[in-house]
């Protein structure tokens, strides 16, 4: 009987040979964003991704909870109907490094994502897509936070 580990192992030698051969998708293979993570203000860590400057719009959504009891797991999402997104971003106002996640999108998949983010504080929450022709558009919520999951 194969275990889960066994398994979850087996893959991770498989992908390791495939990543080694060349055989994996570039995408699989994509240098890890380390400049955006790494900024402090939204308009950074779009820079640091090759985009604009964001404005604000109606056809990009940010959803989460107004008040979220324990800032170490609040979920948030980030959705676009708009033809042409390459990016949707995830940040977090007041964190230490503004970037929460980067979702790359194709036109074969929808631009709607959730994720669990860490908040120490009470903050605004972006969703930001990056758009095929350069455009950055942005949606903002405040999220208050009653329990710090930055170390508070």
């Amino acid at each position: 009987m194969q275990t889960r580990r066994d398994m979850l192992a087996h893959g991770a030698t498989v992908a390791g040979l495939l990543a080694s051969a060349g055989l994996l998708p570039q995408t699989a293979l994509a240098a890890w964003p380390e400049a955006a993570f790494q900024a402090k203000t939204m308009a950074d860590a779009v820079k640091a991704l090759g985009g604009g400057a964001p404005v604000e719009s109606k056809d990009v959504t940010v959803t989460g909870p107004d008040i979220a009891e324990n800032g170490a797991v609040v979920p948030v999402g980030c959705s676009t109907t708009l033809p042409g997104v390459k990016r949707l971003l995830l940040l977090v106002e007041k964190n230490p490094s503004v970037l929460a996640a980067v979702f790359n999108v194709t036109d074969a998949v929808e631009a709607n994502f959730n994720a669990r983010v860490k908040m120490g504080q009470s903050s605004n929450v972006y969703a930001v897509a990056m758009m095929g022709d350069g455009k950055v558009l942005y949606a903002q919520k405040e999220i208050k936070v009653t329990l710090g999951g930055c170390g508070g």
